[in-house]
């Protein structure tokens, strides 16, 4: 009978961390569908403001143009309506608890200035590192072989 109960014992221990792995993929993918819906309204919000389809966007942001040159005359209202997005998640990150609205008010601080910016910026092809340089910084020099 000891041996039964230990046995059960065992097997509700490896169930709870079944469970915790379960639910912690479980948020995480909870967390990257929150995170792709996201960006797709972002997304969405581009190309409606400025009246060119995404796929026309990422080409030519990909050919290394700005989103603000792609906006052309409606660059001022994309930047507007930028903030008032990001200004949006972030109020909503305050009320779900996640920040402070001592941190809400910092990063709301610079907020149109930091938008301005990545509207004004070339982005690069996204493919990862350049020019040798890992997610931490520049590869170390190889060592010499004996």
């Amino acid at each position: 009978a000891l041996t039964v109960a230990a046995l059960s014992l065992g097997s509700i221990g490896v169930a709870s961390a079944d469970d915790k792995g379960a639910a912690k993929s479980a948020a995480h993918a909870a967390h990257k569908a929150a995170h792709d819906a996201n960006h797709a309204a972002k997304e969405a919000l581009v190309a409606t403001t400025i009246g060119v389809d995404a796929a026309t966007i990422k080409t030519r942001l990909a050919a290394g143009e700005t989103l603000g040159a792609i906006a052309g005359a409606k660059k001022d209202a994309l930047i507007t309506a930028l903030v008032a997005f990001k200004t949006k998640n972030i109020d909503a990150a305050v009320a779900a608890g996640k920040l402070t609205a001592t941190q809400a008010t910092a990063m709301k601080a610079d907020l149109t200035a930091h938008v301005t910016e990545r509207v004004n910026a070339v982005r690069g092809e996204g493919k990862g590192p350049k020019e040798g340089k890992g997610p931490k910084g520049p590869k170390p020099p190889k060592a010499p072989r004996p």
